[in-house]
């Protein structure tokens, strides 16, 4: 596994070299969440699309 280090190095290093640091941060945060995200579904941290479902009706109430 790569260190957190390298691994932002590598995204960075992917970006355009016009790239803003608005645009680089916003990268790095995504990949972020899709790290936790894959975690979390690896932990058995996960929910149904019934229970999803259910829970965005009632943040719509």
């Amino acid at each position: 596994m790569l260190s957190v280090k390298t691994r932002m190095s590598e995204i960075i290093q992917k970006q355009p070299e016009d790239a803003t640091y608005e645009e680089i941060i916003r990268e790095l945060a995504f990949e972020r969440m899709v790290e936790r995200g894959l975690e979390d579904s690896r932990s058995g941290k996960v929910i149904s699309n019934d229970e999803m479902q259910h829970r965005i009706r009632a943040w719509q109430k």
